[in-house]
Parts: C-alpha cells; sequence; structure tokens
C-alpha cells in the first residue's frame, strides 16, 4: 500500500521548493491596517520630514544663498525644504558653503529618499509583498509544531474551526488545507495559515506541517477524498490524532483502518437529531447547546484532581459523562472506574465561555 501511494504521489515536492515559490500556495496571516491609518501614518512621516529638514536648513540659514541675496526666514527655509525632498529643486536657494553641502549630503539627501519612499510606499509594499511573504513563510516553516491541520474548510471544517477557537485554540496555531481558493480567502480573513492544494498528496500535507502537527481534522466533502487524505496523514504522522468526518456509515471501517482515531457520521448524526426533534425537541437543544462552546453549557475534559482520587466520578464538583482512562473512554457508570484516579481524565459538563 505504502509503495503504490510513493508511486502515486511521485513528482515535484512543494515541501522542497524555496520558501519564495511557495508564496500563493502557503499564506500566513498579518494583522489588516486600515487604508486611512496607513496613509496617515506616511502623511505624518512627510510632515515631519519636512519640519525637521526645515529646522536644520533655518539654524544653518547663513550657509545658504538666494537669488535675491535677501535673509533666509522660516518660510524660506520651508520652501527649499519642500522642493528639495520633492527632488523638483528650482535652484532660487542652494547651499554654498562647505558645512551647508556636508548637511546636504549626509543628512537632507537620506531625508530625500525616504521621502520619497513614503510618497510612493503603496507601489513599493506591492514589490516587496512577495518577498515578505517569502520570509514570513521560511519563518513559520521552521517554528510550526504541535498545531493542527484541517483538511477541507467547508460547512464542517469552518465549524471545527469555530469549536476549536472556542475552547481557546489560537487560530495561528491551525492550518487550513484546501483547493479552492474563495474558501482559502475566507480561512485567511478568519487569521487561519492556509495551504492551497490537493489534500490527498503527501507533499501538500508535509507543507502543511503534518509531520509536526498534534492533531489532525479531516473534514472533505466526499468520503473517498476522507479516507484517502487520512491514509496519507497518517502515513506522514504515526503520532498524531485524527478525527475525520464521512457521510456513510458503511464507510466507517475504512477510516479507522485508514488510521482515524475518531470517526463521526455527519449523515447519521444529524438524521438522528431529525428523528429525535420530531418527539423531543429539547432534547436537540440541549444537544446544540452543549456542542456550543461560546454560550450556555459545553462538553470538556479535565485532569482528576488529587483530592478527587479514590472518589466516584459522580461525587465530583462536575457533572460527569465519562472518565478517560489509559487512552480508553468509560461510561460514568462502568465498573472499572467506579473509583477514578489520579492521571484520570474526566468529561464534563461546564458553563460556556461566554457566562
Amino acid at each position: 500500500m505504502r509503495n503504490r501511494l510513493r508511486r502515486r504521489f511521485a513528482g515535484e515536492q512543494l515541501a522542497d521548493r524555496p520558501d519564495y515559490d511557495l508564496v500563493g500556495v502557503v499564506r500566513i496571516p498579518e494583522l489588516q491596517q486600515s487604508p486611512g491609518r496607513a496613509i496617515g501614518k506616511r502623511v505624518v512621516f512627510a510632515i515631519v520630514a519636512l519640519f525637521f529638514t526645515a529646522g536644520l536648513v533655518y539654524l544653518d540659514r547663513d550657509g545658504y544663498r538666494d537669488v535675491q541675496d535677501s535673509p533666509l526666514s522660516f518660510l524660506d527655509a520651508m520652501y527649499y525644504s519642500a522642493v528639495t525632498l520633492s527632488t523638483t529643486g528650482y535652484g532660487d536657494i542652494t547651499p554654498y558653503t562647505p558645512e551647508a553641502r556636508l548637511i546636504n549630503l549626509l543628512i537632507i539627501t537620506p531625508l530625500r529618499v525616504l521621502f520619497l519612499i513614503v510618497l510612493i510606499g503603496t507601489t513599493l509594499e506591492v514589490l516587496t509583498e512577495r518577498s515578505r511573504q517569502a520570509l514570513k513563510i521560511q519563518r513559520w516553516r521552521n517554528n510550526v509544531r504541535n498545531h493542527t491541520v484541517v483538511i477541507g474548510y467547508g460547512t464542517k471544517g469552518r465549524t471545527a474551526v469555530d469549536a476549536m477557537v472556542g475552547d481557546g485554540i489560537k487560530p495561528a496555531e491551525i492550518v487550513v488545507v484546501d483547493a479552492n481558493p474563495d474558501v482559502l480567502e475566507a480561512a485567511a480573513a478568519d487569521g487561519l495559515v492556509t495551504v492551497r492544494g490537493d489534500a490527498t498528496k503527501s507533499d501538500v500535507l508535509r507543507l502543511a506541517g503534518v509531520a509536526h502537527a498534534s492533531s489532525i481534522v479531516v473534514a472533505a466533502n466526499r468520503d473517498d477524498t476522507a479516507v484517502l487524505a487520512t491514509l496519507t496523514a497518517r502515513e506522514i504522522n504515526p503520532r498524531a490524532k485524527i478525527v475525520a468526518s464521512i457521510r456513510e456509515s458503511e464507510n466507517t471501517h475504512l477510516m479507522r483502518q485508514s488510521g482515524a482515531n475518531s470517526v463521526v457520521v455527519s449523515s447519521e448524526t444529524a438524521g438522528r437529531l431529525l428523528g429525535i426533534a420530531t418527539m423531543t425537541p429539547s432534547v436537540v437543544e440541549v444537544i446544540e447547546d452543549l456542542l456550543t462552546p461560546d454560550a450556555g453549557y459545553a462538553i470538556a475534559e479535565r485532569e482528576v484532581e488529587p483530592s478527587e482520587s479514590g472518589g466516584s466520578p459522580s461525587h465530583t464538583r462536575d457533572i460527569v459523562l465519562g472518565v478517560v482512562r489509559n487512552g480508553t473512554l468509560h461510561r460514568v457508570d462502568d465498573a472499572e472506574v467506579e473509583q477514578i484516579e489520579v492521571g484520570d481524565r474526566l468529561l464534563y459538563v461546564r458553563k460556556g465561555s461566554a457566562e
């Protein structure tokens, strides 16, 4: 199976490309600044540079010559600074002493260059954006560790990300892999790192840092895509926790064999909720409440406190739904976990983060 996969995915490896060539494939989110604020900063810098230059010229006004041979006023110094920094240079006011020319060479000329950079800042930003993105990609690839990779950013993927962010995971620690540029644009707007490409290909998943990920969420739109993406991710990272969603329950065993730790059957889960809602709609409301971490109640997991060791799960301060011992989930009424121990983890109901 692995040999067939290697032959299937043979060819140019994205992970081996230079960072400069990955611009447009990998996108690192950055803080967005409003155009008004950006322009305002440039205007302030231009005014400061203008007044600073005018002050220098006025302090050394005896070193400048006016075509009318009249003493330089501060207005003349402002005028000279404006035409000099903008490289207009009418020549009606000129430095003629060695000191004034030295100041022009060492101070005013660099200010002129900076002034021009401010004036054409937008153009320069466009020209340097690719280099900046390449540098950010290189820094991200060197530092990304223990993150979460989300394969597919459709309805299921977005909802999964919302749940993770609601549980305290930082958006910068989530990487979205999808082939749809419009979908990735939405993910980037949410502050997520994005990788454009086919998630069934090993080089795309390697580029997303799957080898160093702590968890992987497979939320593909097709079951066959989900199975192949899971198989590829598991081959790259044997230790990561893989949670996958499929439409048909008959594919559950394929997902398990491919390496998924948990499998959610979306169609059957929705069908059960629809069936329950016809008789007891309040039950569905409670389930939705538990699955929404921002308000009401939510299901969470925590370690057993030393003071709780030896007691019953039902005697803790929280409403306990299950106990995880040695990686196995037990129901709260299971005799094996009648007494909880230090090292166990409790699945319990907590208040939502908004309360």
